[in-house]
């Protein structure tokens, strides 16, 4: 962690933009999701994008290096979905290990690769760590407010055996993201300390959490300062938000953030709104002078983009990150 929290001190880190915009730019069928051991898959696995680690690591290896050739200091393991329980939509618990695994090693060998090249300028690899597509907290079923899809121990479960694939595989810290139930994220984060007591090490941490509406909550109801504190009591590198917003919309949730937060701050947010037809429609110059008002105020440590950016995004984010002091810590 020092290597990571020295350089957060002395200048604002930038973190990748979004993989599945980037694998969109690739005119990929089935078979490309496809390898000899799942050519008799009965289920389909188009869409399927983080089985690309495995069948098609040429793909995911170059948007790695694309990204770190923006400007980025950060890349994120292609594991958003890469839980057991995500996972079962396509019949592929069986997988999930190697998924990590691979994943994990095909992001750190660009990394190590780049920063041979340019030893000044670090490289690491988050270990991309979703939210589920189930939620702890909220019944899916409107005539059975009690019912629950999944419980804490099967999600401590399914998050511990991602973590230890990823650290397995070589990330330098872990990434819990788009967090919108923070009874999710707790699952994740009390695995990664079983993991971290059962192995004797300590694992820099990433939290992020998503905002889903202009009410400022998440999902399952917290505001931003809920969220943080109902996750204050861990040893976090940073606490963060993105995805949902762009970032216009997600600065005064980060600003809330960014006051009351003992722990650097970071901010992924999407390339604006979707429009009509789910696509993001915000430029890179967009996108960059929404965020320099992020930067001039002092409100971040680490700086990246979500849906619908790209590594031009991430080379205008970069370029202003420079000119920026990244935020100071507040002692709580």
């Amino acid at each position: 962690m020092n290597l990571i929290s020295d350089l957060l001190k002395n200048r604002i880190l930038v973190l990748d933009g979004a993989m599945g915009t980037m694998i969109q730019r690739y005119p990929l069928k089935e078979e490309d999701f496809r390898n000899d051991d799942l050519k008799d898959h009965p289920k389909s696995l188009k869409g399927n994008n983080d089985l690309l680690s495995i069948t098609r690591p040429d793909i995911i290896k170059e948007i790695h290096r694309q990204y770190f050739d923006a400007g980025a200091d950060i890349v994120e393991t292609n594991t958003f979905s890469g839980t057991t329980v995500a996972q079962a939509d396509y019949d592929l618990q069986h997988i999930v290990y190697d998924l990590n695994f691979k994943a994990a090693q095909i992001a750190k060998e660009v990394a190590d690769e780049i920063t041979a090249k340019d030893p000044d300028k670090p490289r690491f690899v988050a270990g991309a760590m979703g939210p589920t597509n189930r939620t702890a907290s909220i019944s899916p079923d409107v005539n059975d407010p009690g019912f629950r899809a999944i419980s804490f121990e099967e999600l401590r479960i399914a998050y511990k055996q991602q973590a230890e694939a990823l650290l397995d595989g070589g990330v330098d810290l872990l990434l819990v993201e788009t967090i919108f139930d923070t009874l999710n994220a707790k699952a994740a984060l009390f695995a990664i300390d079983e993991i971290q007591e059962e192995r004797g090490i300590e694992v820099p941490i990433m939290v992020s959490g998503t905002i889903t509406d202009a009410s400022g909550r998440t999902l399952s109801g917290q505001t931003t300062e809920a969220f943080l504190i109902s996750i204050s009591h861990l040893n976090l590198l940073s606490v963060g938000l993105n995805c949902a917003l762009g970032a216009k919309q997600l600065r005064p949730y980060l600003k809330v953030l960014s006051d009351n937060s003992a722990f650097y701050v970071s901010a992924h947010p999407n390339a604006g709104l979707p429009n009509e037809f789910g696509q993001y429609d915000e430029t890179p110059e967009d996108m960059a002078g929404q965020i320099k008002e992020f930067l001039a105020d002092g409100l971040v440590n680490i700086i990246g983009g979500c849906c619908g950016t790209t590594p031009e995004h991430i080379t205008a984010i970069a370029e202003l990150a420079e000119e920026y002091q990244p935020r100071e810590e507040v002692v709580a």
